[in-house]
């Protein structure tokens, strides 16, 4: 159903992308210090995760576990959709954490986790493949950097090297003006 929709569309998972790479260092910057609405965040990104790798689905497999390593592309519609799949929730724990190689390594192996869960229990009728983990850890490391650019942003704006307060807003009330 996944796929047949972004097949249909396949400017939606590009378009996503760039609303992640948009997006994303900036509400990784706001939530810096806020932990607690990350964490939440976090956890509501992995829904989908789960969803699209682990609830049953009806259909007869053919194999078990696919080794491959193709590099997922805009073009390779499926194989891209799973790279975004894991960059806000990586983004979102590296926030959180402050730490984007321990979030990245976390997600890389939380992949790894899905595809042997599918290797395993041919029952929820999903096959693992090589190429799905190596798109989601693709997906894990850009949103491990994303998160470091947000971290970086935060650190800069809390030091008073980030943009001008704007005048009349609390943190210029301070400034000397009466």
């Amino acid at each position: 159903m996944i796929s047949t929709l972004l097949v249909a569309h396949p400017w939606l998972t590009p378009a996503a992308f760039a609303l992640l790479v948009l997006v994303g260092p900036r509400l990784g910057r706001w939530l810096a210090g806020r932990p607690r609405v990350a964490w939440a965040l976090c956890g509501v990104s992995l829904l989908p995760v789960l969803a699209l790798t682990l609830v049953p689905v009806d259909r007869e497999l053919f194999e078990r576990c696919a080794v491959q390593w193709a590099f997922p592309t805009f073009g390779r519609v499926e194989m891209f959709a799973n790279v975004v799949l894991f960059v806000p929730p990586v983004l979102l724990a590296a926030v959180a954490l402050r730490r984007p190689w321990a979030a990245f390594l976390a997600g890389s192996a939380a992949s790894a986790l899905v595809e042997l869960v599918q290797a395993l229990v041919p029952a929820i009728g999903r096959s693992c493949d090589t190429g799905d983990w190596l798109s989601n850890t693709t997906g894990a490391l850009v949103g491990a950097a994303l998160a470091w650019v947000a971290l970086r942003l935060a650190v800069r704006t809390r030091d008073g090297a980030g943009p001008a307060p704007q005048p009349g807003h609390a943190a210029s009330a301070g400034s000397g003006r009466r």
